[in-house]
């Protein structure tokens, strides 16, 4: 399990093709692709999302287990509605739960304790410190890059 001091990080690099991304996290490596690029790939909007489903349901199962439960399935159908007024921000995010084989009293506490302990949902429905910090390289010679 993780710890509050625990520093994750991911990368990712342009490509050739213009929109298009390669992102490792650890040894997992995938294509991402701009909301205006190839759209062939998963883009960054519906990564954050996917973050969402993730530690909903892996958060909520962890519970579940914990307090025998019951659950016997899972499904978060999460979704943002952008900004109209301001496409930099999304005016909604919504996560829409279904947890078979237990009550709506327990469904409830389940998800009450995603809540109660997801740093992704918590970051997002608080508003987190986010950073940024550039540093300008001389452009690569891609025909040197193997």
């Amino acid at each position: 399990m993780t710890t509050a001091v625990d520093t994750v990080s991911i990368t990712g690099r342009t490509t050739d093709t213009v929109g298009r991304f390669l992102v490792a996290a650890r040894s997992n490596h995938f294509v991402s692709d701009a909301r205006t690029g190839p759209a062939e790939a998963v883009q960054a909007g519906e990564l954050l999302l996917s973050s969402l489903a993730s530690c909903s349901l892996s958060n909520i199962q962890l519970h579940a287990e914990e307090r025998g439960s019951g659950l016997t399935d899972g499904h978060a159908h999460v979704s943002y509605e952008r900004d109209p007024q301001d496409p930099t921000r999304y005016a909604a995010i919504r996560i829409g739960l279904r947890l078979s084989g237990v009550t709506q009293e327990e469904a409830e506490t389940l998800a009450g304790l995603f809540a109660d302990s997801c740093p992704i949902y918590n970051t997002l429905r608080r508003g987190g410190n986010v950073t940024i910090s550039v540093h300008a390289a001389p452009p690569r010679d891609r025909a040197t890059i193997a």
